[in-house]
């Protein structure tokens, strides 16, 4: 499971001064759920997900995920999480197999087991065609699955997806989300970003919407609808959000 405990993060700028990247969220996802956290650019969603990754420490506030503090147990933590960023970052001189046995000799899998993750994961993601192809030679929609693989091969309990399919084209998104759905049908509890509507109401079990760092709104998207009075989810955004910049541009 994952719990967000009043987490926040401040940035302090040489301008601006201080910045709430990240102001007091709480939320929960459970094991083979889906939880959806949307908003615009720069209102959150990143920093919250790189907090429960223990990629960033936070400011004020705690996550729990898998009976492990971030703030206290950060070790423990990574080594139940996989963590998708937009950044592939793979090294150019290892194939795509390579890269993958290399993460998951990184997180401790013997070769029996490492060698039945790869196949297994490879097979999933539709990857046999590129296994021997250097990292440098694929394409964008190869690469992503190839981060993918690396970030999963040692099949952590716990999934964070930061916008995993932006600029993929329609096969290899839907190969992705398929992907997604099915770690959620194993018991995965995963936490999703998107802009991608479609990917939500396919996806998601529960969301969040957040806006300069606060989480404006949760719940499932049934009863978001309901009490928004929309069917769209976008006009849902739009009714949590738009009274504020308003508010702000007044």
């Amino acid at each position: 499971m994952i719990e967000a405990r009043g987490l926040s993060k401040r940035f302090h700028d040489r301008k601006r001064g201080e910045i709430r990247a990240v102001d007091n969220v709480s939320f929960t996802c459970h094991p083979g759920r889906i939880y959806g956290l949307l908003g615009a650019n720069g209102a959150g969603k990143t920093t919250t997900l790189r907090m429960l990754a223990t990629i960033l420490e936070p400011t004020d506030g705690t996550a729990i995920v898998c009976g492990h503090d971030v703030v206290e147990q950060p070790e423990k933590v990574r080594a139940n999480v996989g963590f998708l960023s937009t950044a592939t970052a793979l090294y150019p001189r290892l194939t795509a197999q390579e890269l993958v046995e290399y993460f998951g000799r990184l997180n401790g899998l013997d070769e029996p087991t490492l060698k039945k993750r790869v196949d297994d994961i490879f097979n999933r993601l539709d990857m046999n065609g590129f296994r021997e192809r250097r990292c440098d030679k694929l394409s964008t929609g190869m690469k992503q699955k190839t981060s993918i693989a690396r970030t999963l091969v040692h099949d952590p309990p716990v999934m964070i997806f930061d916008e995993p399919t932006t600029g993929l084209d329609v096969m290899t998104a839907r190969a992705i989300i398929t992907f997604i759905s099915d770690c959620r049908d194993h018991g995965k509890a995963i936490i999703f970003s998107t802009h991608i509507m479609s990917e939500v109401e396919r996806l998601c079990d529960h969301i969040g919407i957040i806006h300069e760092g606060k989480l404006m709104a949760d719940g499932t998207v049934s009863e978001l609808r309901a009490k928004y009075a929309e069917h769209n989810l976008e006009e849902i955004i739009v009714k949590v959000v738009g009274p504020l910049l308003k508010n702000s541009e007044a």
